[in-house]
């Protein structure tokens, strides 16, 4: 794969950090003080119709701040890390070419790695070892492939996330090649980022958490998931995400409601720390700002207004 050299113009502004630290609320106010549009950066908002689970903004506060990368695709439709980026360059594009500041806003962390440190360059899959391997998630689950993958590569254990597709091509690869996808090589990112991580102290971040979970199923998460699973019966890989697969447990009789609902708050739970983990170890242009929220105002208006200088 051909390198591309970064463009010169100036960075672009990347506002991310672990869930429910407030990064959509936070896009939106800047995006009324300045001629900005968001690039989404999450996993689960290029889907349709998953709107309650991933907290996506509504329809007037993207009529408010043109987002892109969102409800791109049908949830049984693929998308891989290299769509992603090719999607989200292609919209940072657009917004330059509209004269307008593009913001990646978002808390998937590996998009956000491959997007302004280069994707890494990976050989084709092979589908006669992916087919063995999902034999082995089938019949003894994850667990097998990710220990094996966690002693290779530490930082890939992390990145896949628990994701059982995201697992088998990484030890796909592992056992094709000898090396983890992390040690690969990278072709260069088409554009420089500058990142602010929104960084508060868990104590404040883990009652937002299970506030969030409440109003999710306040606000008809099971009702989302019915109509999901009557249009998709298969659980194609989208509605495995958090929130989506415990429900689904709860619709097929597995367990209460009262055991979905504790099991989608210890599934983010578990989520935000690794995100914590992620992001602790996060390359290029970084500053960390130790609030969430409306506290977080301040230094977020701060840092944009400084990283947007060079922008006139």
């Amino acid at each position: 794969m051909r390198d591309v050299k970064p463009q010169p113009h100036p960075a672009i502004p990347v506002l991310t950090g672990p869930t429910a630290t407030g990064k959509t609320e936070l896009a939106l106010r800047l995006g009324q003080m300045f001629p900005l549009a968001v690039v989404s950066a999450d996993a689960s908002m290029v889907y349709r119709g998953m709107d309650i689970g991933t907290a996506k903004p509504s329809k007037a506060e993207q009529q408010r701040v043109r987002h892109f990368l969102i409800d791109l695709l049908e949830p049984d439709q693929p998308f891989s890390v290299s769509d992603f980026v090719h999607h989200a360059e292609e919209a940072i594009e657009e917004i330059l070419g509209q004269g307008q500041i593009p913001v990646v806003v978002g808390g998937t962390g590996y998009y956000i790695r491959a997007l302004s440190e280069g994707l890494h360059e990976l050989p084709e899959p092979d589908a006669a070892l992916q087919a063995e391997l999902w034999a082995v998630v089938e019949t003894r689950g994850i667990e097998p492939l990710l220990e094996e993958l966690e002693a290779a590569s530490p930082e890939d254990a992390l990145r896949v996330q628990r994701n059982p597709r995201r697992v088998v091509r990484a030890v796909e690869i592992l056992r094709r090649t000898g090396v983890p996808p992390a040690r690969m090589p990278r072709r260069a990112p088409r554009f420089r980022y500058q990142k602010l991580i929104l960084w508060p102290p868990w104590e404040w971040l883990e009652p937002r958490l299970m506030a969030r979970v409440e109003q999710m199923f306040a606000q008809g998460l099971v009702q989302e998931v019915e109509r999901l699973l009557a249009k998709y019966p298969n659980m194609p890989t989208a509605l495995q995400s958090i929130g989506y697969k415990e429900v689904a447990g709860y619709l097929r009789g597995e367990y209460t409601l009262q055991e979905a609902q504790q099991a989608v708050v210890r599934a983010t739970r578990a989520y935000a720390k690794r995100q914590y983990t992620w992001f602790r170890k996060e390359p290029g242009s970084v500053s960390f700002l130790p609030f969430g929220g409306e506290a977080a105002w301040p230094g977020v208006q701060s840092w944009f207004e400084s990283s947007i200088r060079e922008w006139f």
